[in-house]
């Protein structure tokens, strides 16, 4: 049951676009069904077909009332409304070699080098509560510390343990493969984030091509993205290489497949590209107000591909990292390697050394336009 929490106050929703956008036409795995071993195998199959032909999915009927997501979004809200020096002593000690559990500020990359535009988006990062992370935070979150674990927890149980045991089905290995090397209470750098975008100015918008963020890849398993109805998020289909919206869709989560389940299944999931642009010009006037979660596998776990029989029929039995003959990194390795190169401080767009850094022995990471 939700915990008692201090009022926070109304969240309202800006209205959804009326611009006529290009939307992607994603699958739903409707957690409803889970409870059947029909309705398991029918939604293994519906995951698999998401996860590699498009990436991104919709999640319903997950057992979280909108309610309580509201008060997430609440209180993510009033966070970025704390003023920015009384934020600023949050920011993760070691940002710079890729920590990032507190507060990032807004600033850190140059979106425009003529302008000197920088990016506007901040961000604040809470750790599981397993044990293994300290859990000092501004007086705002400390208060609602009791109802953002229940909401954290909630995200594993309801939402997260069924994709692993619906992904464990489809690969034909036991149903709880991916659920033990998740375990909540075992050390892993999953993490709720309140997200803002700045807005710019049509002016500004038009100087950086309409593009807030470039294309790229999630690092861990699954990201999960709560219905918010400014349309700027994009996705690469695979197949098609075709950049579409997003969709907002009610009572839903916006769920995409990331790196680690691509190592893990020797590049069978596909890691999906996204990216931000700008809004449509009647929600430019509005800030963007993101909450989401980022699931990763246990740190000690290598990345090395799964025994699948599915994996073994199809062909895909080895990762990069095992083709190329380096090292198969841990999860902790895998996610501070991406992190340090993701967190790079006064980086240019475009800047080519950058985007294709190599971050570890066998790894070249990748920018999209």
């Amino acid at each position: 049951m939700p915990v008692p929490a201090p009022e926070l106050g109304s969240f309202d929703f800006v209205p959804e676009t009326k611009e006529n956008l290009e939307w992607a036409d994603l699958v739903t795995v409707d957690l409803s069904l889970f409870n059947t071993p029909e309705g398991k195998k029918e939604l293994a199959q519906t995951l698999i077909k998401a996860v590699r032909e498009d990436g991104f999915f919709y999640v319903k009927n997950f057992n979280i009332s909108q309610e309580r997501v509201n008060r997430q979004f609440a209180i993510g809200k009033r966070f970025h409304d704390i003023p920015l020096e009384e934020k600023l002593k949050y920011v993760p000690e070691g940002l710079d070699e890729g920590k990032f559990n507190g507060y990032i500020p807004a600033g850190r990359r140059i979106l425009e080098p003529v302008s000197g535009l920088r990016d506007r988006v901040a961000m604040y990062n809470i750790p599981k509560f397993d044990g293994h992370f300290p859990h000092s935070h501004p007086p705002l979150i400390q208060d609602n510390l009791p109802e953002i674990e229940e909401f954290a927890r909630s995200l594993h149980s309801e939402v997260l343990d069924p994709l692993h045991e619906l992904l464990a089905i489809a690969l034909e290995l036991p149903e709880d493969y991916f659920t033990n090397i998740h375990k909540y209470q075992v050390k892993s750098e999953d993490h709720l984030r309140y997200m803002k975008y700045g807005k710019f100015t049509p002016e500004e918008n038009k100087q950086l091509g309409y593009l807030w963020g470039q294309g790229h890849t999630d690092l861990g398993s699954w990201t999960l993205l709560f219905r918010q109805p400014v349309a700027a998020l994009q996705i690469q289909n695979h197949k098609t290489g075709e950049w579409k919206h997003v969709k907002p869709q009610d009572a839903t989560l916006t769920v995409n497949a990331c790196d680690a389940l691509s190592f893990l299944t020797g590049g069978y999931v596909r890691s999906t590209i996204h990216r931000v642009t700008s809004p449509p010009k009647d929600q430019q006037h509005v800030d963007r107000l993101g909450l989401l979660y980022f699931s990763r596998p246990n740190n000690d776990v290598p990345l090395k591909t799964v025994d699948s029989p599915v994996l073994q029929r199809e062909g895909y039995t080895k990762n990069s990292f095992e083709e190329s003959g380096n090292p198969v990194p841990t999860m902790e390795e895998w996610t501070f390697a991406k992190q340090k190169w993701q967190r790079t401080k006064n980086v240019v767009r475009g800047d080519a050394k950058h985007q294709n850094a190599l971050i570890l022995p066998g790894h070249r990471e990748k920018v999209y336009a």
